[in-house]
């Protein structure tokens, strides 16, 4: 196995692309209480390194996993899946 098959792989939808070269993406994932039997929504932000600046707020984006490329930002953007304008995106940002 190779380091690039080793790396997380996560989407999102970004939430603010504020900062130069750096969106912050929410991630949701979903998992089921395991007494309650309840699913479970939970989000987390994450820092990605957007080398181009081509990410708008509401781009659903894959991020992977990658080396500290700041004291935040351990996150790549490796492509953008669907624009603001398209419709499709479940994700809403936390408020």
């Amino acid at each position: 196995m190779s380091d690039r098959e080793k790396r997380k792989v996560r989407e999102g939808l970004v939430v603010s692309n504020k900062m130069a070269k750096t969106v912050v993406v929410a991630v949701e994932t979903r998992r089921v209480h395991p007494l309650y039997k309840k699913a479970i929504k939970s989000t987390k932000r994450c820092k990605a390194h957007d080398e181009k600046t081509t990410c708008k707020v509401g781009d659903k984006v894959k991020i992977v996993e990658t080396r500290p490329l700041s004291r935040e930002k351990r996150w790549r953007v490796t492509e953008i899946m669907t624009t603001k304008g398209m419709a499709g995106t479940t994700l809403e940002p936390k408020k």
